[in-house]
């Protein structure tokens, strides 16, 4: 497999430091409120990026943090009168309830930074022994930038070009306008923990490096994240990982573009910031998940109604294609099926050599669809068990490294959904079009998707 490395800024086959196996460390959220759309994308394309390592056989240690000691997170607690362990409690429930509505596998571990605080500090003492760090007269620690000649090296930065742009803040006490924050001492009604150098609490770069080598150690395959980590939040971890052990850090740097919502930037600002709690309130988050594999992980995404709703379009289409094959007669094996086993063949190898290009999703989706083109063709007529057995297993596995057609379609269908078809036949029958896409709309409210064929108009559980 093929995959981009931020860090030499080239495709770099991906050879595991450990034969078999991947150890994989991504990002996760600041557990202050529900997660947007932006932060999904990570969350989809990485969760796919490990379900296809272990579909090729890989055993994948995946890792990814909550972060849940943040100045978010005590302006939250703040202004809700709780304690910073209640709001992110309550928020990392929340973060699984909508990160498993849209496919996303729990992670091998997700250590939270307040769990990690003892390696934090062995951390930040270390790099204070080795001259990398210094503790302010405040309780502060800051990192010596200037005191790592590796760094830049991720974001193509040189410290000449960062200073110019460098500022102290008159309440920080650095010594160079480029170093950052490891340690924060403690203030008034804030949680703060004891160390050699005060009270106080951990900074958010610090606890990545501290969780990831204590988890995965100094060294491992494969770091990732948004776009918008590179700078400074990757770069600091590569600093300050580095220069206490005096190993690599992460082998891979993997980062996925930005999200934009009607071809604008997503921002509070612009009224466009758009919580995936909310999204499900509109749209199947399976065909959400889709539509965030419908474009190469590196390129931006345009997130839009129309999109989304062509995605649900796609998804009717992958779904009805995988019924039609479980439910096709099985008969004998005709002429047609090996020249159909051979194909079944060329699909698989097609939609692995999408995903092992870089990950590839968007190419990959176009085998998938070719398959399913092929499929629908197929099952028009008896088959063989081998080959319909063939195609579904072909089936299954895309869909389980995509992470689609994960939700059961043999659920009962309530008495007002089929009331509602029974209404929406009678409109068409009338020609009242628009009294029949008006009950479309109902039954989509309700959780389900109509699907008109010869045989007259079906019901699928969205």
């Amino acid at each position: 497999m093929q995959i981009y490395n931020t860090m030499s800024r080239k495709k770099e086959e991906l050879v595991p430091l450990k034969p078999g196996e991947i150890s994989m460390y991504v990002c996760g959220p600041t557990v202050y409120n529900f997660f947007h759309i932006g932060n999904a994308r990570p969350f989809v394309v990485f969760d796919t990026m490990r379900r296809y390592l272990e579909y090729q056989g890989y055993r994948v240690r995946f890792i990814q943090n909550f972060t849940d000691i943040d100045d978010k997170l005590i302006r939250k607690a703040n202004e809700e009168g709780c304690t910073v362990q209640d709001v992110a409690d309550r928020y990392i429930k929340e973060y699984y309830t909508d990160a498993d509505a849209l496919g996303v596998e729990r992670a091998t571990c997700n250590p939270r930074a307040t769990e990690h605080v003892r390696q934090i500090i062995g951390l930040v003492q270390t790099l204070i022994d080795k001259g990398h760090a210094y503790a302010a007269s405040n309780g502060d620690v800051y990192f010596s930038v200037r005191s790592f000649p590796g760094y830049g090296k991720l974001s193509g930065q040189s410290v000449d070009d960062l200073e110019s742009g460098a500022r102290i803040d008159p309440t920080e006490q650095k010594r160079d306008p480029l170093d950052f924050a490891l340690w924060k001492g403690a203030k008034p009604g804030e949680p703060a923990w004891e160390t050699p150098w005060g009270l106080g609490r951990p900074g958010w770069h610090i606890e990545c490096s501290a969780m990831s080598m204590e988890l995965l150690g100094p060294t491992f395959d494969i770091h990732a994240g948004g776009q918008d980590l590179i700078f400074p939040h990757h770069e600091n971890e590569i600093a300050q990982s580095e220069a206490a052990t005096g190993q690599p850090f992460a082998r891979y740097w993997m980062h996925n573009g930005y999200i934009n919502v009607d071809n604008q930037k997503m921002s509070k600002s612009l009224g466009n910031f758009k919580l995936v709690r909310d999204i499900a309130k509109e749209f199947d988050l399976e065909a959400v998940r889709l539509f965030l594999l419908g474009a190469h992980y590196r390129n931006p995404v345009n997130f839009s109604r129309e999109l989304v709703e062509q995605a649900e379009t796609a998804l009717s289409r992958i779904r009805t294609a995988r019924d039609r094959l479980r439910e096709a007669p099985v008969g004998e094996p005709t002429p047609a099926d090996a020249a159909f086993l051979a194909e079944v063949d060329g699909h698989r190898a097609a939609f692995c050599a999408a995903m092992d290009d870089d990950l590839n999703t968007a190419d990959a989706l176009g085998a998938l669809f070719d398959f399913v083109r092929a499929v629908n063709t197929f099952v028009s007529e008896p088959h063989g068990q081998e080959a319909l057995g063939k195609a579904a297993k072909l089936f299954d596995d895309i869909a389980g490294v995509l992470g689609i057609l994960q939700h059961t379609q043999d659920e009962e269908i309530p008495a007002e959904a089929l009331k509602l078809l029974e209404a929406r036949a009678a409109a068409r029958q009338a020609k009242d079009w628009a009294q029949a896409d008006s009950i479309r709309d109902a039954l989509k409210a309700l959780g389900f998707a109509v699907e008109d064929g010869k045989e007259g108009a079906k019901l699928k559980k969205l």
